[in-house]
């Protein structure tokens, strides 16, 4: 395979509403490696993706998380149960809360916001709560730190974006190819802003991490939820 990276799409209904959102797979000289991987129940999703992209789902090697929120790792524990060998990749700074060590900060806050939400909005609340619940702890293979580099993607390093939550994460091609923000940008009207600035744990952090990746005036900016931007 000649491509550098391929992006995913999965496809969820909440409330007769479409959500989409987009993985993204690297190639490296040894690795396969997928970014992020959806809600729990994706696993089914991924295969179909990777297979329609040529990419045999037993090949992946790793699984790199950029954050703890549940739409992101929220597969990662049904994908190692079938493959096993599959590493896990995350932040050193989300590695306890996604491991189980630490109460998931997103569930934290949920619980928290319950109590102030109207009658009306608290059976959805305790929905959103219970899905945090339900998350199994993830065995994390190995932890990243920001400026870490990897041939993944033609070459590329982990850079710290907190605010979203405090170890959030993206990868930057180092030749500027492309930058995979996660949650610390999101497309919204053919411009990156800020992820539910309402719930960022750190606002003020979030809209550093925001200036800082737009400083890198990258060629494509993939973002989780969104799609691409070129620049």
């Amino acid at each position: 395979m000649n491509e550098k990276y391929i992006v995913l799409k999965l496809s969820y209904t909440f409330n007769e509403i479409e959500q989409l959102v987009f993985p993204v797979v690297l190639f490296g000289i040894e690795d396969i490696v997928l970014v992020d991987c959806g809600y729990a129940g994706s696993l089914k999703q991924l295969e179909d993706q990777l297979r329609y992209h040529d990419v045999e789902p037993s090949t992946l090697t790793k699984i790199v998380l950029t954050h703890q929120d549940d739409d992101h790792i929220g597969a990662a524990a049904e994908w190692k149960a079938k493959y096993p060998a599959t590493q896990i990749l995350a932040s050193h700074i989300e590695e306890p809360y996604l491991s189980g060590k630490a109460k998931n900060l997103r569930l934290q806050q949920a619980e928290e916001m319950q109590k102030l939400l109207p009658e009306e909005q608290k059976a959805w609340g305790e929905q959103f709560c219970e899905r945090f619940r339900n998350l199994q702890p993830l065995s994390i293979s190995r932890k990243l730190y920001s400026g870490e580099v990897f041939d993944w993607g033609g070459g590329c390093e982990i850079i710290e974006t907190p605010g979203h939550t405090p170890g959030h994460i993206s990868i930057r091609s180092l030749h500027n190819d492309f930058l995979i923000t996660g949650d610390a940008a999101v497309l919204e009207g053919n411009e990156l802003v800020i992820a539910n600035p309402e719930y960022s744990l750190n606002l003020e952090d979030a809209k550093k991490s925001l200036v800082k990746i737009l400083s890198y005036n990258c060629k494509k900016y993939i973002c989780y939820h969104g799609g691409i931007l070129k620049g």
